[in-house]
């Protein structure tokens, strides 16, 4: 009896762990691109930053957030103020005035400065091969991210190429993602 009260809870705990994204470092997220080619889906967080936290909980927890990005993209979680070193397009970024001891704020590492990243949070895409797309800065509700996730997946960024095409393209979107 006590095996099986356990394999249900622990079948009833599976849909639980499954809303999870897939995070990996950009490193690994580049490598892999050579083997199987995918865009990649950034997040761009600090540890001090309240909407990231927000982000995380409220937006990277959803169902259907989860299932888009884990099925079309490398996801990556990146601290803009730790010291991961990230080789990118034969250069090594690092943060090196990152200092141990400081509370809150710290540096910014070069590759969020190298990829104009002015706030927090902030969503950065990159194309099969590794280009930067674009950032998308502040928080997202599920629905707010839909857009951009769908956007890029697309290509149909390639196409908006005005304010007037990005704001046709907004108003035409129909939002299929669930609270």
């Amino acid at each position: 009896m006590k095996n099986l009260l356990f394999l249900i809870g622990f079948l009833w705990m599976l849909p639980a762990q499954a809303q999870e994204i897939n995070w990996i470092t950009m490193n690994e997220a580049l490598e892999a691109q050579k083997k199987e080619p995918k865009k990649i889906f950034m997040d761009v967080y600090t540890n001090w930053c309240g909407p990231c936290k927000m982000l995380d909980k409220n937006t990277f927890h959803n169902p259907d957030v989860v299932k888009y990005v884990n099925d079309n993209f490398y996801a990556v979680k990146f601290n803009a103020e730790g010291t991961e070193e990230i080789k990118y397009n034969d250069y090594t970024y690092t943060n090196p005035n990152y200092n141990p001891d400081r509370k809150g704020r710290n540096s910014q590492h070069f590759f969020a400065n190298a990829l104009k990243v002015t706030g927090y949070p902030s969503i950065v895409f990159f194309d099969e091969e590794g280009n930067l797309i674009t950032p998308v800065t502040g928080y997202k509700t599920p629905q707010q991210l839909e857009i951009y996730l769908k956007m890029v997946r697309e290509d149909d960024y390639k196409t908006l190429t005005s304010t007037e095409a990005w704001q046709t393209y907004e108003e035409s979107f129909v939002s299929t993602f669930k609270d």
